[in-house]
């Protein structure tokens, strides 16, 4: 049972010396490892993943609250922006986190598919937990913003915040005075593991086709490769 990870590396990056290496090392628990091995004691990550989720919540808020004049809505589409998965697993992969995980053998084999970018982001949801609790808000406060509200200017600018079926309505209606529509045009697999194929259409034109696990993502997708299509 490979358990020996040395964070050495991991601390020096982040200029943070943990006091306490077992909290730091459950951080990278996934459920998967614990699921393989009953007698591993430490346990998974996921009760630090929900502490450290609510300290990420909070560090971004207030940032945005003290930096950011603009309305609600505006500062909770950056804020998603800035917490969601494919954000913090993009922070994860900076700091190599990939290889302190501690995964079942099955989950390991996926070096590169979603699941594992899902595990990243979590992973660093639970570092943050652990780091509040070892060395106090304040150094998670400085982590976050060192290392996940320092990509708002590139949020901002490239206009991140917005979902792309927003930002496909909002050129498409200025462009060409369309408002996309979506339709699913196949199905294919099992119930359990559905992969949805949408169409989206400028009036009766097909424009782009999307696929994901459910017909949200789907049709995000679309949106994304409308919006590609187009130069927009």
């Amino acid at each position: 049972m490979d358990i020996k990870h040395d964070f050495s590396a991991l601390e020096k990056k982040v200029s943070v010396s943990f006091k306490d290496k077992d909290l730091l090392k459950k951080a990278f628990v996934h459920r998967s490892y614990i699921n393989e091995h009953p007698e591993f004691e430490m346990g998974h990550n996921e009760r630090l993943e929900f502490l450290g989720d609510a300290v990420l919540e909070l560090v971004v808020t207030e940032y945005l609250f003290r930096h950011h004049h603009n309305a609600e809505g505006d500062l909770t589409a950056y804020r998603a922006s800035l917490v969601n998965s494919k954000m913090l697993a993009r922070v994860g992969s900076d700091l190599d986190f990939n290889n302190y995980l501690l995964l079942s053998k099955g989950e390991a084999k996926d070096i590169d598919g979603r699941a594992r970018s899902f595990i990243i982001a979590d992973a660093v949801e639970a570092f943050i937990g652990a780091m509040h609790l070892d060395q106090g808000f304040d150094v998670a406060k400085r982590f976050i913003t060192d290392h996940v509200i320092i990509h708002l200017d590139e949020v901002l600018e490239k206009k991140l915040y917005q979902d792309p079926k927003s930002a496909l309505q909002e050129k498409a209606q200025e462009r060409k005075s369309v408002t996309p529509r979506y339709e699913v045009l196949r199905e294919t697999g099992p119930d359990h593991e559905k992969t949805f194929c949408v169409g989206v259409y400028f009036e009766s034109i097909l424009v782009a086709e999307g696929q994901g696990s459910n017909k949200q993502e789907a049709e995000e997708d679309a949106a994304k490769k409308a919006l590609q299509k187009n130069n927009w």
